[in-house]
């Protein structure tokens, strides 16, 4: 037991050092106090600052040299940037895919036909609902009932590039089944079918619109957090 308290502690070391650098208590640059001091400081041994600065290194927070002291080499916390790249990389794609998305719908409504309106309810019955069968599975029915709806424009090109992205577009779709961005609802898929069947443009375009900015809204809120 005695290694997994000495982790512990070390990983608490780690973070009150995070939570000092965050709070820019030490300047880009600057020498940080000696391994006594910050023994002091963080009420751990000496062994321990040395886990805690080893480890911060190892992350690019701090650097150390040698007869000299131990540094602060940045303040940017790189987990966090990456994360909130990834976020911004998944926002653009929903967007671009909503764009898609919106275009394809209006010309579905224009070019809809009782069959294509059939095909696209029982894709939608084949989907289901999250939780009803395995991730992949619905992932999979999810994927092929918005392909469909990209059919049923008869853009031919549209379809061309919804095929090349649809690697991508499968992200967006299992993005949407983590707590962070909600997956929208079997009412929402309904109602883009809906109003494909109306044959009004307009109405396809506002239930496309109405899926997407919930999502959109919700990564708009983890890249402001």
């Amino acid at each position: 037991m005695q290694p997994l308290a000495r982790t512990n502690l070390a990983d608490t070391a780690v973070e009150s050092i995070l939570t000092e650098i965050v709070a820019k208590r030490w300047a880009l640059g600057e020498r940080l106090p000696n391994e006594a001091a910050l023994s002091s400081m963080l009420s751990v041994s000496r062994g321990t600052v040395r886990e805690a600065v080893r480890v911060l290194v190892a992350q690019g927070y701090l650097e150390t040299r040698q007869g000299s002291g131990t540094y602060l080499r940045s303040t940017i916390d790189p987990v966090r940037n990456l994360s909130m790249a990834r976020r911004a990389s998944l926002r653009d794609r929903f967007e671009a895919r909503c764009a898609l998305d919106v275009e394809a719908a209006r010309l579905a409504a224009l070019r809809q036909t009782p069959e294509i309106v059939a095909k696209l309810r029982a894709l939608l019955v084949e989907r289901g609902n999250h939780g009803d069968h395995p991730r992949d599975v619905f992932v999979s029915r999810d994927l092929a009932f918005h392909t469909a709806v990209i059919a049923a424009s008869g853009n031919r090109a549209m379809m061309e590039i919804y095929d090349f992205f649809a690697a991508s577009i499968q992200e967006t779709i299992e993005a949407t089944l983590s707590d962070d961005v909600p997956e929208p609802d079997m009412q929402a898929h309904i109602d883009i079918v809906d109003a494909i069947a109306s044959g009004v443009p307009e109405k396809a375009d506002a239930a496309v619109r109405r899926f997407m900015a919930p999502v959109i809204a919700a990564l708009d809120r983890l890249l402001l957090s």
